[in-house]
Order: C-alpha cells, then sequence, then structure tokens
C-alpha cells in the first residue's frame, strides 16, 4: 500500500491514507470503459463520415475532406486538452473533450438537415476532438501506475479502443433504421450513437476519475521531493526531464503514426484500383485495426519486460516487413493483407512503448505539456502523410509509396541508435 501524508494547503483534499495502487486500478477500469462508449459512437460516423460529406457536397471529391477534418480536430484540441488537465485535472480534460465530440454529432446532424456542407466539416472538426481524448487518455492510465506495469496499463486502455473500432462500424444500420423512425435526414442517424456514447463517457470521467490520478500524481510527486529534501537529500532528481527519451519518444510517436497513415489511407484506393471488392477491403482495413489495437497489452509487457527503447526497435521492425510486404507484392491481395497486419501491429508497438517513454521521461509538472505536443505532433504527421501519400502513389505506384515509406522507418531507427550510442543521463527540461 502507498501512502499520502496529510493535505497541505496548496495540495488538493485527498484522504491522507490512499491505497495508490486501487485508485490506479479504478483509474484505468475507467479509461477503458470510456476507450468503448468513445469508440462505440466514434466508429459508426466515421465511417460513414466521407458518405455524407459526398451526399451534403454533392460531389464524391470532397468525401476525403472527412477524414482530413477528424484529424484537423483531434491536432487542433491536442494542446488545448493538455493545458486543461495541467490546470484542472484529467477528468475535466476528458470531460470537455466528449462533449465537444458530441456537440458535432449534433451539429453533423443539423448540417445534413440543412444540407450546409461548411458546418459539416465544423461539425467532424468537433468529432475529432474526441480523437484527442482516446489520445490523451493512454496518459491519463499512465498517470499513476508504477513504473514496472506503465506499459501494461498504458496498453490495456490502447486496447480498449478495439471494441468501439470493431463495434462502431456495425452500428450504422441501426443507426439509420433509428434516424429513419424519428425523422432525422439520411445518413445522420448513426450520429445519434456519438452524442449519447460521448455524453456517458464524459459524465464517467467526472465521476469515476476521483481523485483525480493528474492531480494526485503530481502532488505524490511534490511530497516526495519535500521529503527527500526534509532528509537532506538531493529531490532535484524527481524535477528533471531526460530530453534525449524525450526526443526519442516524439520521433518515434509522429513518425511511426506517419508510416502508418500514408499507407493505410492509400490501400483502399490500390485495392479497389486493381479490382477487389469492397468486401475485401473492409475485411483488410478491419484486420489492420485489429493489428493496432487487439495485441496491444502483449506490447505492454514486452515494453515493461524488454524495455522501452528496445520495443520501440521492435515496432520498428514489424513496419520494415509490413512494407516489404505490400511493396513486393503489391499486386498480391494476400500480401496486401499481411502487410496492413504487420503495419498495424508496429504501429502499436511503438505507440504504446514511445507513449511510455514518453510519460517517464517527463519531469511530473511539464508531462501534460510534452504530451499534447505529441498527440499534436503524431496527428499533424498523420495528415501529413496521408496529404503527401495520394500524390506519391499517383506518381509511383502502391509500391513506390511503400518504399518510400522506409525513409520514415529509416529517421526513426537512425534516432534509436543515436539514442543509444550518445545516452549521458537526464539533462534538465
Amino acid at each position: 500500500m502507498s501512502s499520502v501524508p496529510p493535505v497541505t494547503a496548496d495540495a488538493p483534499a485527498v484522504a491522507p491514507v490512499m491505497d495508490v495502487a486501487a485508485v490506479q486500478r479504478r483509474v484505468r477500469s475507467t479509461l477503458m470503459v470510456g476507450q468503448v462508449l468513445a469508440g462505440l459512437g466514434m466508429g459508426s460516423t466515421l465511417s460513414i463520415g466521407a458518405i455524407l460529406a459526398a451526399e451534403v457536397s454533392g460531389s464524391p471529391a470532397y468525401s476525403g475532406l472527412a477524414a482530413t477534418a477528424v484529424t484537423l480536430g483531434a491536432a487542433l484540441a491536442a494542446i488545448p486538452l493538455a493545458r486543461l488537465a495541467g490546470r484542472f485535472g484529467r477528468a475535466p480534460a476528458l470531460a470537455v473533450g466528449a462533449l465537444a465530440a458530441a456537440t458535432g454529432a449534433v451539429l453533423a446532424i443539423v448540417a445534413a438537415g440543412l444540407p450546409s456542407f461548411p458546418l459539416l466539416l465544423g461539425a467532424i472538426v468537433l468529432i475529432g476532438v474526441g480523437t484527442a481524448v482516446n489520445l490523451q487518455s493512454r496518459f491519463a492510465a499512465a498517470d499513476l501506475a508504477a513504473p514496472a506495469t506503465r506499459g501494461r496499463d498504458l496498453s490495456l486502455v490502447v486496447w480498449a479502443t478495439t471494441v468501439g473500432a470493431v463495434s462502431g462500424p456495425n452500428l450504422i444500420g441501426p443507426g439509420e433504421q433509428l434516424g429513419a423512425a424519428i425523422g432525422l435526414p439520411p445518413l445522420s442517424g448513426p450520429f445519434l450513437f456519438t452524442v449519447v456514447a460521448q455524453a456517458l463517457a464524459a459524465a464517467l470521467y467526472l465521476v469515476a476519475l476521483r481523485p483525480d490520478p493528474l492531480r494526485l500524481a503530481l502532488r505524490l510527486a511534490r511530497d516526495a521531493a519535500a521529503a527527500a529534501t526534509a532528509a537532506g537529500e538531493s529531490a532535484t532528481g524527481a524535477a528533471r526531464s531526460d530530453r534525449a527519451g524525450i526526443r526519442l519518444a516524439l520521433i518515434a510517436l509522429a513518425l511511426s503514426h506517419a508510416t502508418m497513415v500514408s499507407v493505410m489511407a492509400m490501400t483502399p484506393v490500390h485495392l479497389t484500383d486493381h479490382g477487389a471488392s469492397l468486401v475485401v477491403v473492409g475485411f483488410t482495413i478491419s484486420l489492420h485495426i485489429a493489428g493496432m489495437y487487439a495485441l496491444s497489452p502483449v506490447f505492454g509487457i514486452l515494453a515493461d519486460r524488454l524495455g522501452r527503447w528496445w520495443t520501440i526497435l521492435v515496432g520498428q521492425a514489424l513496419l520494415v516487413a509490413s512494407l516489404l510486404f505490400t511493396a513486393l507484392g503489391a499486386e498480391s491481395e494476400v500480401a496486401v493483407v499481411t502487410g496492413l497486419i504487420l503495419l498495424g501491429l508496429g504501429w502499436s508497438a511503438a505507440t504504446v512503448a514511445g507513449s511510455a517513454l514518453l510519460t517517464e521521461s517527463t519531469a511530473p509538472q511539464r508531462r501534460t505539456v510534452i504530451q499534447g505536443r505529441s498527440d499534436l505532433f503524431m496527428s499533424g504527421s498523420g495528415a501529413v502523410g496521408g496529404l503527401l501519400a495520394g500524390p506519391v502513389l499517383a506518381t509511383s505506384g502502391y509500391a513506390g509509396l511503400s518504399l518510400a515509406a522506409m525513409a520514415l522507418v529509416a529517421a526513426v531507427v537512425a534516432t534509436l541508435v543515436a539514442n543509444r550510442r550518445g545516452r549521458a543521463g537526464p539533462t534538465t527540461s
């Protein structure tokens, strides 16, 4: 049992003695349920967003803007939500993000009824804030986690996304039927699930994340520093960040995400151009999503036992294998499916290990700031990767796109090698 000393005047009111491990278990369970709720709502609306965009705009050429708007929403919300968490705690930040996504779903229904394409894009940007909530939930899972289990705890919250990601698209049909029954415009019914799911998630965060994991973690860090000072020991280590670790984590997270998005986004186009049915395309993307989330606890345990550095390297090896399959087997559906599964697995390993490394490399009082930047870089790099993937596919083909993505993996590996060679201990941030 971990004990928290009596409350001081400048600390939030919590019980004088508390089982921190028990609080962490409750936090982890709450975040997992929140991820399931968010996934159920987001999965259906993101799947139908492109179709609705084409319908409202009157041109299929604008359908791709739906995915861009989601990514933009996640990027724009990353730092504001992180700052909100730093000031008020994780629960208010996650709840505000979930309510923003719910508001976006309401506006999407209104946009479909008018119809108004600009309003629809604005609505989808707000829905994209839910993606930022999902990203920051993994960091919330690490706030109170013990160093020996931080990767596992973080990965379990990532894994919970699987339920929503897989089940969400199956709610499109029921959502349409429900929408038709109450007189909503065509294609807007599934957004009802987003409204309800995100509102429930917001209520869950506000009610169940008590005491707030981030505020409690900051208090524990202050108390540890004060105790060390009282005992005549140096407490400066508790306030120091490992810049090399932060740099490695940021690069691994951003470039691994860009690799994944650039190849994944163009796979449906490549497959359909080569005569694959929509069933094959859907099956391929489903397996890719399963690769991203389903085995994340395995990589979490690996990150705890083998180490963050080595698990990031494993992720890059999986990405290389993926890109070789998609480059050399571009004309084979089996090879492309295999490559997409490996692509998801590589992303999962790099994301879980990179997130754990980022958290433990950053001084407690700086974590929300650095985590917000990390999520911004991830979303931004994904958007740029998806944007550039189209022209590369058009000029070099799917195989050329896969080979071009190797450069991103090479940059991460080079950073890993430089980190290992130049490591001389943490430096102040």
